[in-house]
């Protein structure tokens, strides 16, 4: 019952926290049509793998979910051709 009520006096003590806006995220490809996602360009794929080398995924890079399976694709041809390593220690 104390323990309960203990929780309910600091909950009422904390002053409400202020609403967080964030920017919605655009895919890049659809913005701007004179990006093309190719494998033979590894400088535009680059951005979109991590520092050890994975793929980052759409809620983070902002990519619709068709240039997303596009860049994937482009990404994995990529390592095949040696352009992109598989993974970066």
């Amino acid at each position: 019952m104390e323990a309960n009520k203990s929780q309910q006096q600091q909950q009422q003590q904390q002053p409400p926290r202020p609403p967080y806006y964030y920017r919605k995220k655009y895919c890049k490809f659809c913005a701007d049509k004179s990006l093309v996602i190719d494998y033979k360009r590894p400088d535009i794929l680059k951005n979109f793998i991590t520092e050890r080398g994975k793929i980052i995924p759409s809620r983070i890079s902002g990519t619709c979910s068709k240039h997303q399976r596009m860049l994937a694709r482009a990404i994995k041809k990529a390592r095949i051709m040696a352009l992109l390593p598989f993974v970066i220690y």
